[in-house]
C-alpha cells in the first residue's frame, strides 16, 4: 500500500520515477499478494513512459504466479516476448508456477519445454514445479525424465 502510495504521490507532484521505484512498487505488491496493484504499478509505467525491464516482468509475473493468475501471467509474458525485453530463469520459473497453481498443465509444461529448447538455466523452482504439473497430471513417469 506504501508503495503505491509513493508512486501516486511522485507522479501527481512530477517527481521524476524510474524503473527500479517502480519495480520495488511491484515487488512490494507481490510480497503482500497485491497482485492486482501490481499489475496496476505495471501499467502506469506505460503511462509515464518508464521503460520496463526482465526485473519488471519477472515481478510483475512473480505477483500473478502467487495468486495463480496463470492467464494474466502468460499474458504478462507475451507482452514481454513481444517487446522483446529478455527472459530468464526467474521469468520462467514464474511462468510455470503461475500455471501449475492455476491448473493450466499443459501450459506449465510447454513453458518448462522451450525454457529446455532456449537452453535456458533451470533451478530447484522450475524443476519442482515441472514435477508437480507432471504429478497433477498423473504422469509420474514423465516426471523422472
Amino acid at each position: 500500500e506504501m508503495g503505491l502510495q509513493l508512486v501516486s504521490a511522485s507522479t501527481q507532484s512530477r517527481v521524476e520515477l524510474d524503473a527500479i521505484t517502480f519495480n520495488n512498487a511491484i515487488s512490494a505488491c507481490e510480497y503482500g499478494g497485491e497482485w492486482e496493484r501490481a499489475l496496476q504499478v505495471f501499467s502506469s509505467m506505460t503511462r509515464n513512459h518508464v521503460e520496463t525491464n526482465t526485473v519488471t516482468y519477472n515481478s510483475t509475473i512473480s505477483a500473478c504466479a502467487k495468486a495463480g493468475i496463470w492467464m494474466m501471467a502468460c499474458h504478462i509474458f507475451n507482452v514481454m516476448t513481444r517487446n522483446t525485453v529478455q527472459s530468464d530463469t526467474i521469468t520462467f520459473s514464474a511462468s510455470i508456477s503461475a500455471c501449475v497453481k492455476g491448473g493450466a498443465r499443459a501450459e506449465a509444461l510447454q513453458f518448462f519445454r522451450v525454457m529446455a529448447r532456449n537452453s535456458i538455466e533451470f533451478n530447484t523452482f522450475a524443476f519442482n514445479s515441472g514435477i508437480s504439473a507432471h504429478e497433477r497430471g498423473g504422469e509420474w513417469e514423465e516426471a523422472w525424465e
